[in-house]
């Protein structure tokens, strides 16, 4: 898919892409290096991000691989100082990096709780808080794009990263504000069902049903993604900040999202009466 940007558009910019090695991160690195922006990208995989950076090195893009647990703040730091010295100071933050897995509120242990909220939740601001003191603030100029997940009607099936993925969506508005005095703008997207590598990880009819509930009937692509991350990046959205875009085919407007028998639930016997009044 060939972007609709102009060649060009992020020259002199310098892009971090978290979880950069496959699926929309790897899209997205695509996408920016080809406009002109020097890429970093990281993950816990080093032969994965080799790949990765072999590939877009093919396509004249200069790239940078590391990895880095960003739940880890000493190596997200020591990532932040990395890139900085080998491209240049980070300009553009995509927070793409995350993990999830299927699971109901009644049994997801404490451990997968755990690990969902500290690499979705605590390792985006870990980032974000490095990036945003060692580069953007002081240069007084930053785009920072999360990308979460669609949470219009919480996350049925989901509840660990329905509640990360809030949490995030709340950080996106308040550094929108806080951020703001030093020319920083911090958006979201929300995609829906996405065909990538972290689908794959899903079973079958997890991802049928996902496309049954959108309303154009089809699961997105990473480089549709990787588009709008572009836009929220570029100029063109100098006056956009603290927002959050879906891009999931209607999904967040239509369908239900959780499969409810009809005989779950138990009217009280005190509402019981009132009704009989």
């Amino acid at each position: 898919m060939a972007s609709i940007f102009k060649p060009g558009l992020f020259e002199g910019h310098v892009a971090l892409i978290t979880g950069g090695g496959s699926g929309i991160g790897l899209a997205t690195a695509h996408t920016l290096g080809e406009l002109g922006a020097k890429v970093a990208i990281c993950g816990r995989k080093q032969e994965r991000l080799d790949g990765a950076v072999k590939e877009l090195a093919a396509r004249g893009i200069v790239a940078l691989g590391k990895t880095c647990d960003i739940r880890e703040p000493e190596q997200v730091a020591a990532l932040v100082d990395a890139v900085s010295e080998t491209l240049g100071p980070v300009s553009v933050l995509v927070n793409n990096a995350g993990g999830q897995f299927p699971t109901t509120a009644e049994q997801v242990t404490t451990r997968g709780w755990e690990a969902v909220i500290r690499n979705n939740l605590n390792g985006t601001f870990f980032v974000t808080q490095a990036v945003g003191t060692k580069c953007m603030i002081p240069n007084k100029k930053g785009r920072i794009v999360n990308v979460i997940a669609n949470i219009a009607r919480g996350f049925p099936g989901m509840v660990h990263t329905g509640a990360a993925r809030a949490g995030v969506e709340n950080l996106t508005k308040t550094l929108a504000v806080e951020w703001a005095q030093f020319n920083i703008q911090v958006n979201a997207i929300a995609p829906g069902i996405i065909k990538s590598t972290g689908t794959e990880q899903y079973p079958p009819h997890f991802v049928e049903m996902g496309r049954q509930r959108t309303p154009m009937k089809r699961l997105g692509t990473p480089a549709e993604c990787a588009e709008l991350i572009a836009y929220m990046a570029s100029d063109a959205a100098y006056f956009v900040t603290g927002e959050t875009w879906y891009i999931d085919g209607g999904a967040h407007l239509w369908g239900d999202t959780w499969s409810m028998p009809d005989d779950a639930l138990v009217v009280p016997p005190v509402i019981a009466k009132l009704a009989e009044r």
